[in-house]
């Protein structure tokens, strides 16, 4: 494939192509945005850790933070599309390919491998690698979302849906299907029975159990072994639609599963807990009806106060390695969403989202903020990122370094 110039086109929340030059710009930022932490110095190793998510989100923050302020080594495992003769990669390529030369640079041993992380023969790619580079894994951070999931066992396919639960649920949204986002009411219809075990079986937490089953399987946990899902909760405005709804069913799973994953870790003396993380603009959270809404509202409320996923996934480094207290509340979850959920911030969004109409959406919502970092999910938008000149999108998967 040759250079040419690529441009933010699309439907909605939805663009065709991805910016190489964009992804990489924001991953150089992030890096240079985390302060390394000062080195053990009576170490004997570095710690190893594997991200499951590392391409996009939460996982791609907390994959770069954990390189950044802590040395880990490891391997990121994602799902992205390579490029193709009509279309670029997924950002999700280009960030993983932008964090492995930084990696690469500052002298640390990551792979990443690309691959459905629900399929066993994935798992047993992941698991061979770290066994020969590293014989052992100290972290296991979960971060997928994902919309099916085939059952590794039965075969059968397992779709995820949003959906409420027990009746159904008429919001506010934005509707970005025109060429500027309008304020909308829709009805979103109940998820049955069906849907709600669906959604958990792809969401929820058995995928997290069979990977910590594999990797105690092949020997590879190390003494203290920590394993991280991460998770979400977020505000009653949206609770109807996400946390009483078929995801929060799952996230419910998700959090009984750590109790069980606790016991079984007894042996190892390790510890599996979920992060519940705040608000934030991801691919996967534009899909879900109100969420744009309620994260412009909380955004103009705190403005530049929004705490970004790298900033939270720094402090869960430093609360996993003990730098900073872990602090777990009465479910045993690490909470990194305080921020967006203290009462006066509620308050506050409930008043502009109770506000908020056709009229008056330009006063209460930063649309244009909301555009720009939809755009920089797929790496648009980026200052300092020259979108004139020809990219070359044919950029090679990173290979491991030796």
């Amino acid at each position: 494939m040759t250079k040419r110039l690529i441009e933010p086109r699309g439907r909605g929340f939805l663009l065709f192509d991805s910016h190489p030059g964009g992804c990489e710009k924001i991953v150089g930022d992030m890096w240079d945005r985390v302060a390394p932490a000062i080195p053990d110095t009576k170490a004997e190793r570095r710690p190893v850790a594997l991200v499951i998510g590392s391409s996009a989100g939460y996982g791609m923050a907390t994959t770069i933070a954990g390189i950044r302020r802590y040395g880990l080594d490891g391997v990121g495992l994602c799902f992205e599309r390579p490029p193709t003769e009509r279309r670029t990669a997924t950002a999700g390529w280009y960030r993983t390919v932008a964090t492995a030369e930084l990696a690469a640079k500052a002298g640390r041993d990551w792979s990443f491998v690309n691959g459905d992380a629900f399929a066993d023969d994935t798992k047993e790619q992941v698991l061979d690698l770290l066994a020969e580079r590293f014989g052992g894994i100290d972290y296991l951070i979960y971060s997928v979302a994902a919309p099916r999931r085939v059952d590794p066992v039965t075969g059968q396919t397992h779709q995820s849906v949003i959906q409420p639960l027990g009746a159904g649920y008429s919001t506010k949204t934005l509707d970005v299907s025109g060429d500027e986002p309008v304020l909308k009411e829709i009805w979103v219809e109940p998820g049955s029975d069906t849907e709600r075990a669906d959604t958990i079986k792809v969401m929820g937490g058995e995928d997290w159990a069979l990977w910590v089953d594999a990797l105690s399987d092949r020997g590879l946990l190390r003494p203290g072994f920590t394993t991280v899902a991460l998770s979400y909760i977020g505000s009653h405005l949206t609770g109807p639609i996400y946390r009483e709804g078929t995801i929060g069913a799952a996230k419910a799973h998700l959090e009984e599963t750590a109790l069980t994953l606790n016991g079984d870790l007894a042996g190892v003396g390790g510890r599996a807990m979920t992060s519940v993380n705040g608000a934030a603009v991801t691919q996967a959270s534009t899909a879900i009806p109100g969420i744009a809404l309620y994260v412009s509202l909380l955004r103009g409320v705190l403005g530049e106060a929004v705490q970004s996923p790298l900033q939270q996934s720094v402090e869960l480094w430093d609360r996993l390695t003990g730098a900073q207290a872990l602090d777990l509340d009465d479910q045993g979850r690490i909470r990194l969403d305080q921020w967006e959920l203290h009462p006066r911030i509620q308050e506050q969004v409930t008043e502009r989202w109770e506000a908020v109409a056709p009229d008056t959406i330009g006063d209460l919502v930063d649309i244009g903020w909301f555009t720009a970092e939809v755009h920089r999910l797929y790496g648009f938008d980026v200052p300092g990122v020259n979108y004139g000149a020809p990219s070359e999108p044919d950029l090679p998967w990173p290979t491991p370094t030796e």
